[in-house]
């Protein structure tokens, strides 16, 4: 499990240097602070619940199902819910490039957390033998 934590930690890190003067250079003064925010934001909770589903995947099916889908909740509303904070609350979040860099952190962390979920699991375990 530190691996995949370890993993997503610098995929996201990779994600957001490769990005990191395009935004800057694109976007304006505030690019690279809306991208490094994003990240971070987004990071977060991704950490969060693969830790949680990788203490999941030691215990019972139904706390693995409860790992997977309140921790999709979970993430979502933090993610959004900061999101929003910012944006309505700090003028200098208060632009639609700000919720651009969000989306791309949050499907980019998505996509690698399930990744490194789905890795975790041998081909064919838990298939129904006939």
């Amino acid at each position: 499990m530190r691996k995949q934590l370890i993993q997503l930690i610098a995929g996201s890190l990779v994600l957001w240097a490769l990005v990191a003067y395009p935004a800057h250079r694109f976007g304006v003064e505030v690019g690279l602070l809306y991208s490094a925010v994003a990240a971070a934001l987004c990071l977060v909770p991704a950490a969060v619940t693969l830790s949680w589903s990788g203490w999941a995947s030691k215990q019972s099916p139904e706390q693995q199902l409860l790992a997977v889908l309140v921790g999709t909740g979970v993430r979502m509303t933090v993610v959004l819910g900061i999101a929003l904070a910012l944006y309505s609350l700090v003028p200098l979040f208060g632009r639609s490039s700000f919720w651009f860099w969000v989306l791309v952190f949050y499907l980019f962390t998505l996509g690698l957390d399930t990744v490194l979920v789905v890795a975790r699991y041998p081909a064919g375990e838990g298939a129904v033998k006939e």
